[in-house]
């Protein structure tokens, strides 16, 4: 029987593919990956994931499963889309999964990877995330520059309530990054970055593009052999982008090592200055901060910093606009706690609780990052039965698990009320225990400046509620308020929110 079908070519080529498929199926390098679909010849997927990967890949997992495999050019990518798939990665996988692959936006971007988000775990991320870790995110730190934030919040209620007075359409967007920005500015760099105008402007386009260029799904990343070519141009746009974001960078730099205070005040650049001067305990970094080092930290923490917050705290002003009643109910509590008589402080947001639901709530809802930064498989591993190769690159889906119907009751509906003590979820966190919301990641390679990031979008999100009435202008209707997205690396609104902020607290609550 052998002997005829080997006779036959037909039925050889036939027997042949039939025992390739069975050691292909069974061998251990070649285990079933995750389903997903096959995709285009040499480009893959790509094109399916569109201008809104996170809405594509979600789709994709609702027909393939929470564990998705995608083609994209020549690489593998797997997709976590449910709290279990994401648990499974970052928490019992999470070592092999620690770093990032190398692409256009880390190399030209993020000076060639020598910044915290883009490095390569190992001993130098280790000792740029220790030094982060003591001198700008301990608990310490934080309270260290309580009064900063505070200061710079009070800045922006007075110029809202002096728009206010005038009647003026504000940018919230705008408004919020210039607060962002002179606060980083001050723990930075000991100075406040803008007092407003062109400056300003310049700054928060730059960020934004930025934000939008590193959301790119660049073919060169995905098919190695056509980086070179540059097909879509993202490159270029990159280096030019970089070159104009590096200039301010070293202004900055320049001008703090000319300023006769540098050091006095303890700001996170004298500190990085004197460990180049002084590099001891700096594991990693061959006993050296080089300048790119330090400008790249600093790019790290104005960039990420800046353009999380103000994308969160918009999105939770335009979900209040849309839900009067659930405004009233924050400002009564406001009103209950602080009063009427001045603004609110980081001391008093323990103590408003419906306040915190509400934050959550749009941490869910909106999360900055919707698809995770890009992680890659540093081994062969196997996670919940599927083989996952070497080099594969992970992303979780952010934004599909904190929607998904199978944990989420009225999943799309804005109610903070599922986060009160008594309900169903009150016990969920964000800060990445609890894989059902993790808006700044989860395991080794969480967010650093998670805890900065509450505070200051509890903060202003609670000043803005408590010392405003918010109106749209020309009495448009709240519920035709556009909430579409825009996509980047962070989850931006597609239309700016603009409106006009009437103050409803005693005029000496808002500092001159």
């Amino acid at each position: 029987m052998i002997e005829d079908l080997i006779a036959s070519p037909i039925h050889l080529i036939v027997l042949l593919a039939a025992v390739w498929a069975v050691i292909w199926y069974f061998w251990p390098q070649n285990s079933r990956l995750p389903p997903g679909p096959s995709g285009w010849p040499l480009i893959g997927s790509l094109p399916a994931l569109g201008s809104m990967p996170h809405h594509s890949i979600a789709e994709l997992a609702k027909r393939y499963g929470p564990f998705l495999s995608l083609r994209l050019g020549t690489t593998t990518v797997v997709a976590a889309c449910s709290a279990s798939a994401a648990r499974e990665f970052l928490k019992h996988n999470d070592a092999n999964f620690l770093s990032r692959p190398s692409n256009a936006v880390a190399k030209h971007m993020a000076y060639d990877s020598h910044d915290m988000v883009w490095a390569e775990y190992g001993p130098k991320w280790r000792s740029l995330r220790k030094i982060c870790a003591v001198h700008l995110f301990s608990n310490k730190a934080l309270d260290d520059f309580r009064l900063v934030r505070e200061k710079e919040v009070r800045i922006l209620a007075a110029s809202l309530a002096r728009a206010g007075e005038v009647g003026e359409i504000v940018g919230v967007g705008e408004t919020l990054h210039l607060c962002i920005a002179n606060v980083l500015g001050k723990v930075l760099i000991g100075r406040r970055v803008f007092e407003g105008g062109e400056d300003a402007g310049e700054f928060r386009r730059l960020v934004l593009e930025g934000m939008q260029l590193s959301g790119v799904f660049n073919i060169g990343d995905f098919v190695p052999s056509l980086e070179w070519m540059d097909l879509m141009g993202v490159a270029k746009k990159m280096k030019v982008h970089h070159r104009r974001h590096d200039g301010f960078m070293q202004r900055i730099m320049d001008e703090h090592e000319c300023s006769s205070s540098v050091g006095l005040q303890g700001d996170f650049l004298s500190v990085l200055l004197r460990l180049k001067d002084d590099p001891v305990g700096l594991d990693g970094l061959n006993g050296k901060l080089t300048d790119i080092d330090i400008k790249a930290l600093l790019t790290d923490m104005f960039t990420a910093g800046t353009d999380t917050s103000t994308s969160t705290v918009e999105w939770a002003i335009a979900e209040l606009i849309q839900h009067p009643h659930i405004q009233k109910k924050v400002q009564a509590e406001l009103d209950s706690i602080v009063g009427r008589d001045r603004l609110v402080k980081e001391s008093d947001i323990s103590n408003l609780t419906y306040l915190q639901a509400t934050v959550k709530e749009t941490f869910r809802l909106h999360p900055s990052t919707p698809l995770s930064l890009p992680r890659i498989a540093s081994e062969s591993c196997q996670v919940a039965g599927y083989h996952i190769p070497k080099g594969a690159h992970l992303l979780v889906n952010v934004w599909a698990i904190s929607r998904d119907p199978s944990i989420w009751t009225d999943p799309l509906k804005f109610q903070p009320e599922r986060f009160l003590p008594g309900s169903k979820y009150e016990h969920i966190d964000v800060r990445g225990n609890d894989f059902e919301v993790i808006p700044f990641g989860a395991g080794r390679r969480i967010c650093p400046g998670m805890s900065m990031g509450i505070r200051m979008v509890q903060l202003m999100t609670a000043t803005l509620v408590h010392g405003f009435r918010w109106e749209l202008p020309a009495g448009q209707p709240s519920e035709t308020l556009n909430m579409d997205e825009a996509y980047g690396i962070t989850l931006q609104r597609a239309m700016p929110l603009k409106i006009h902020p009437k103050p409803r607290l005693a005029p000496s609550a808002y500092p001159a």
